[in-house]
């Protein structure tokens, strides 16, 4: 995985003084380091039966939909507030100071379908637990969520416990 890492720009201060930005438009302009990306985020739920994969906004989007086109699967949109036409059930999560809040399409899922959530970065777990709660809210089953980037000293798998979580990048 360090050709992966090698791909990925590190950016200091942004989006604030203090952060250190891991940067994958580097890594997703490169043909080769996109295709490993993809192949390893698919590859554990290859042949597992998940019938649709739900990205996460933004970054989500573009490897959620390749990994749904690689193992076979559909692909569900969860989005900030607002963003969605259509009737949408919610989902709040904290950040450092205050909530924010996803939603999904009341008709993304049916009840018992197996789903993969897909995002590029697990860092507090804030947003994926939505994520789970959105799947799990339709009547879902989240067979996984799997994450391009971790940041470990964030501890986002606390929020997790008890989902299936694949990492392929651990900082």
């Amino acid at each position: 995985m360090d050709t992966l890492k090698a791909k990925i720009r590190h950016v200091p201060d942004f989006p604030k003084a203090g952060i250190l930005f891991y940067d994958i438009t580097t890594l997703l302009r490169e043909p080769q380091g996109l295709r490993l990306a993809i192949d390893s985020l698919s590859l554990p739920f290859e042949g597992r039966g998940i019938g649709l994969v739900v990205g996460i906004e933004s970054r989500g989007f573009i490897l959620g939909a390749a990994v749904a086109d690689r193992i076979g699967a559909g692909f569900v949109l969860v989005r900030k507030v607002g963003k969605l036409p259509s009737a949408t059930i919610k989902a709040s999560y904290s950040l450092e100071y205050g909530t924010d809040s996803l939603e999904m399409h009341t008709d993304a899922i049916e009840p018992g379908q197996r789903v993969l959530i897909v995002d590029d970065l697990l860092a507090t777990g804030g947003t994926a637990a939505a994520a789970v709660s959105l799947v799990k809210q339709l009547g879902g089953t989240v067979e996984g969520l799997a994450f391009l980037i971790e940041l470990l000293e964030l501890k986002g798998c606390d929020k997790l416990q008890g989902e299936q979580v694949t990492t392929i990048l651990q900082y």
